[in-house]
């Protein structure tokens, strides 16, 4: 259980794959009191595609700045993407850029690696595409860059990284280690294999808890930014497993959750390993408490942004009034909007029906489509009782009578944040908030099943 603090603000650093974000959070309600936002950029220069870690490190000062007298904060914590490790130097500078996840490795990288991961019957983590597994990160960082690679003196997952920028403490964390890294044995709660068959058990940083307190603020950044006194910064967590703390400590198993963002991860809280499908992008995460989560996943926000794109004005009214008559025509998007992940790999994305369809119901026939897709990812992890569904998802309204409909489960709509800034603040031992009075949808589409039934005909064709 969480031990309750006195903080009065928390300044969480939360930076998705997409976009980052600094926030100030009151302790006594969850709420929002101020925010500065940017976006999470890519750069194509050096030896591989990289994330602008200086741009996001001069953005996070400023905001710190910016929040430093008002509305002021007391406590840091941290939460960023998974799929992400940082190599340092002994001066504590990066050896290597972070590189980007979806940048692809030279056939004979990934080769050589297949032959050197664990089964997954030990980490529970499938084979990814490009850098979704940490340790084919480290595995092509390590052989493709051999000099540079000798000068790594601590090997850092994401959150900590920024925690060791802010504190000067190396640390490393489950929730990031046990995202899909290879690196990892949930079962054991220690480091897999893999560790040593690289070499690195040497460099990596000692595990710390989420909800440690890793240090003070360095004095020159207090000073930076203009504190009286420093803060503590907590260690920090994975994004998806900080929108999952809250539910852990506020429901009762079994009960699933949907983080939806660039990624839709799914959550069987109180499900079993016994029957996960390492091809159909089903894994287990570890939460902040160090326990194996069945989970499953699809870039279900990704391939969102590209179909609205690509769709054009269409109101999410108009969508969901759409609905019924788009179960009526048939129209139906058939994934991959995205390929490389998900519960059907290696299908491309094909449309049936639509040349005739308003812009309305193409994009009521893509919620449709994230609908099914998170139906998939559910059924694969043994998803049972209520559907908490947070982040950008829990403003679709077709999307979500559809997830109620398919499922017959009631489905409790979390908008508002992501809820990734919510879960890090709780890491500071704030107490949680009072869950809002969010009426359950439940919902039965006329025709739906038999869209469903359709729908994975096309599938197998």
């Amino acid at each position: 259980m969480i031990a309750t603090s006195t903080y009065r603000h928390i300044a969480v650093l939360d930076i998705g794959k997409t976009n980052a974000k600094v926030v100030v959070l009151d302790a006594q309600t969850g709420a929002e009191i101020a925010a500065v936002r940017t976006s999470n950029t890519t750069l194509r220069s050096g030896p591989y595609p990289h994330y602008d870690i200086e741009r996001l490190w001069d953005f996070i000062i400023g905001a710190l700045k910016g929040f430093a007298t008002a509305p002021g904060f007391d406590a840091i914590s941290i939460t960023t993407h998974g799929a992400s490790a940082v190599l340092l130097g002994e001066d504590g500078s990066l050896v290597l850029p972070v590189l980007d996840y979806e940048h692809c490795y030279p056939e004979a990288v990934q080769e050589a690696y297949e032959r050197l991961r664990p089964p997954f019957s030990e980490t529970f983590s499938p084979r990814l595409s490009g850098g979704l597994n940490v340790g084919a990160q480290i595995h092509y960082q390590k052989s493709v860059f051999p000099s540079d690679f000798a000068r790594v003196s601590k090997i850092l997952t994401y959150p900590q990284y920024w925690a060791f920028r802010l504190t000067g403490v190396a640390a490393n964390e489950v929730t990031s280690l046990g995202c899909h890294t290879d690196l990892w044995n949930p079962s054991a709660g220690a480091y897999s294999s893999l560790v040593d068959t690289l070499g690195i058990r040497a460099l990596m940083a000692p595990i710390r808890s989420a909800f440690d307190a890793l240090g003070p603020l360095l004095p020159t950044i207090v000073t930076e930014i203009g504190l009286d006194a420093p803060v503590p910064v907590f260690c920090g967590i994975h994004d998806s497993n900080a929108s999952l703390l809250p539910h852990l400590v506020e429901n009762e198993a079994p009960f699933a959750v949907v983080s939806t963002g660039t990624w839709v991860i799914n959550f069987a809280v109180g499900g079993d390993l016994d029957h996960l499908d390492p091809a159909r992008d089903a894994l287990a995460n570890v939460d902040a408490y160090g326990r194996a989560v069945p989970s499953s996943r699809f870039m279900g926000g990704r391939e969102f942004e590209i179909l609205a794109a690509e769709i054009g004005t269409a109101s999410p009214d108009a969508a969901e009034k759409a609905l019924e008559t788009v179960i009526e025509k048939g129209i139906m998007l058939l994934p991959n909007v995205v390929e490389g992940s998900g519960p059907f790999p290696g299908k491309k994305m094909r449309w049936i029906g639509q040349a005739q369809a308003s812009s309305a119901e193409r994009l009521a026939a893509a919620s449709l489509y994230l609908a099914l897709m998170t139906e998939a990812c559910l059924g694969l992890i043994g998803a049972k009782g209520p559907i908490f569904v947070e982040g950008p998802f829990a403003l679709n309204r077709a999307y979500l009578a559809a997830l109620s409909s398919l499922t017959g489960s009631d489905v409790i709509a979390l908008p508002g944040s992501t809820g990734t800034s919510q879960g890090a603040a709780l890491l500071t031992g704030i107490k949680p908030t009072a869950p809002s009075e969010n009426v359950p949808i439940r919902a039965d589409l006329p025709g739906l099943r038999d869209y469903r039934r359709a729908w994975h005909q096309a599938l197998a064709e």
